[in-house]
Formats: structure tokens, C-alpha cells, sequence
């Protein structure tokens, strides 16, 4: 069974930076999708960064190059390292999964294709 848990968001300044960390137990070490998402009540979820098992990392265009999506299985945590914040990342940012073991250069940001999720957590970003 996979279960996932996030944490880190919190209150931040515009230009300021976060760590959220997912863990995410029950997944085999090369063969998942992982991804982050956010969403607020005024827009539709949001794949915000996404990486495979085998290596493969997308990103949202709006967070690119301030973003960087990873993992540590040896912890069995996924990360996601925000910089630059805007006002436009406030959010509620959740993990997503997925059981995949094909080879995937270019993980999905669609909501739609994965099935387990975690709570989500809160990042407020005001200027």
C-alpha cells in the first residue's frame, strides 16, 4: 500500500525559499512517477514537477529554473526545493504517485494519471 505524507509548507516572503518533503512509502526504488501539484479555490490543480524512476524530471513553466524536484529513497522522501517564491505559488501542494516500470523521460503533470495522494500542505507566499 502506498502512503504518503507531506510537509514544510508554511508563511514566506516574496523572493524567500521552502523545502516541502513527501515521504512516500510502498513504492519500488525504479518503478514510480512522482509528482508535485498545487492548487488554490481559483484554479484547477496545477502539476507543478514530476520525476520517474528512471530518471526523467518535467516542470511546470512557471516554476522553472526557481523549482528543483528530487528524491531520497533512501529516506523515502520526495522533495521539492522552491526559491524565488511569488505570490503566484501560494497553494496548497500535494504528492502524487504512482506504480510505473516502463522507462519515462517525461514523468506526466496531469492529475489524472496517478493514483495515490498525499493531504497537502499549505505555502503562503505574500509580499
Amino acid at each position: 500500500q502506498v502512503h504518503l505524507a507531506e510537509s514544510g509548507g508554511d508563511s514566506v516572503q516574496v523572493g524567500g525559499s521552502l523545502r516541502l518533503s513527501c515521504v512516500a512509502t510502498g513504492l519500488s526504488r525504479s518503478g514510480y512517477l512522482l509528482a508535485w501539484f498545487r492548487q488554490t479555490p481559483e484554479k484547477d490543480r496545477e502539476g507543478v514537477a514530476a520525476i520517474s524512476g528512471t530518471g526523467g524530471i518535467v516542470y511546470g513553466n512557471s516554476v522553472k529554473g526557481r523549482f528543483t524536484i528530487s528524491t531520497d529513497f533512501s529516506k523515502a522522501t520526495l522533495y521539492l526545493e522552491m526559491s524565488s517564491l511569488e505570490p503566484g505559488d501560494t497553494g496548497v501542494y500535494s504528492c502524487a504517485a504512482e506504480h510505473y516500470y516502463g522507462p519515462s523521460s517525461r514523468p506526466p503533470r496531469r492529475p489524472d494519471k496517478y493514483t495515490y495522494w498525499g493531504q497537502g500542505t499549505q505555502v503562503t507566499v505574500s509580499s
